[in-house]
């Protein structure tokens, strides 16, 4: 199983690298690379890089032809492979593997067949449309967006330019996204809200008329679903990213640059504030407000409103310091019902006598 990735034909330098991230070379700036590959197994003709003081010994060790670093691990000593110094060296090679990225996509566009388009529907200039996909009536689709085969688009659904919609999503009616938003396979956008009215005959459906709404920058990932306002509108704020099997009830709005990891539930009318970061698994009650820079950790659950800056942990979720304090005792709760059952029983004897 190999343990790099290959550049497919793409050969770098050194000096090439550095000039892409502004960095400082240590060593030969002719050292080339063709592939990348976590340090720990990283290979001659090869390019890793090392951000966590973990991993600093590895510069020393490593067979890599070159190793992107932050400068605050680099000592004094001779390295076997080229060095490129950077402030931080984990975003420097984001920036490398998105130029990466970009130079090996080649971005599609025109219609394939067979595909349905309606008449009334809009699509700006380069536009990719892949097979089996179909757009409704009155659709809007901006420029340089990728939709890719068998993706269903509802009517009057605006879609924003530099967007790209993997195989098999669906975008229900009147839903809007915004720029440079994904959205990745089997997710849906818009489908109908869980609210049913509860009748002498039964549970009654209650119309779900609203929309969702994508702001610019957003990445939905794959599996999840996105319930429409039952009156209004379902927000997923700029800049937000959402991870894989993750259920948002309707009319939930959340703010800007949040990251949500996978399946995790946010249940209806709950409004999130921004650059909040929600673990896995974690399951948030409606009608609550949930603050800014708030960190809630995995499988938390979360059942009242929470104020700016708090880390939570735990279900019900409190304070995530708490939890650690009260967990130790509750591990040892067995042994503490015991010593007390004991102090009671002494005290009973105690008092008898």
């Amino acid at each position: 199983m190999k343990k790099f990735v290959s550049l497919q034909d793409m050969e770098f330098t050194a000096a090439q690298i550095a000039s892409f991230i502004n960095g400082k070379i240590i060593g030969d700036e002719n050292a080339s690379i063709s592939g990348v590959s976590p340090i720990e197994n990283a290979e001659k003709g090869q390019l890793s890089f090392v951000s966590q003081e973990k991993f600093a010994d590895y510069i020393f060790s490593s067979d890599a032809s070159v190793i992107i670093v932050s400068e605050k691990f680099v000592k004094e000593g001779d390295y076997k492979s080229t060095l490129i110094l950077v402030e931080d060296a984990y975003l420097s090679f984001q920036v490398l593997m998105n130029l990466y990225q970009q130079m090996r996509e080649e971005k599609k566009s025109g219609i394939e067949q067979p595909s349905t388009i309606s008449d009334s529907a809009i699509l700006g200039e380069e536009v990719y449309i892949g097979a089996h996909t179909y757009i409704s009536e009155k659709v809007k689709i901006g420029k340089s967006t990728q939709i890719y085969p068998q993706v269903y688009i509802g009517k009057n659904v605006k879609i924003g330019e530099n967007c790209i919609i993997y195989s098999g999503a669906r975008v229900y009616d009147f839903c809007v996204i915004g720029d440079n938003c994904i959205i990745h396979s089997n997710t849906v956008i818009g489908s109908d809200g869980f609210g049913f009215q509860p009748t002498n005959d039964g549970y009654q459906k209650i119309p779900q008329l609203g929309n969702v709404v994508l702001e610019n920058n957003v990445e939905i990932g794959s599996n999840c679903s996105i319930d429409r306002g039952t009156i209004g509108s379902t927000i997923i704020g700029e800049g937000t990213k959402i991870d894989n099997l993750i259920q948002i009830a309707h009319n939930v709005k959340i703010g800007k640059n949040n990251v949500i990891a996978a399946q995790a539930g946010i249940a209806g009318s709950t409004v999130i504030g921004d650059w909040n970061m929600i673990g896995g698994q974690t399951g948030i009650v409606g009608h609550i407000k949930i603050g800014s820079q708030v960190r809630i950790q995995a499988q938390s659950g979360v059942n009242a409103s929470v104020n700016d800056g708090e880390t939570l942990y735990g279900s019900p979720a409190i304070s995530a310091g708490d939890y650690r304090r009260n967990y130790v005792h509750f591990r040892n709760l067995t042994e503490i019902v015991k010593r007390i059952s004991e102090l009671e029983k002494k005290s009973k004897e105690s008092s008898n006598d």
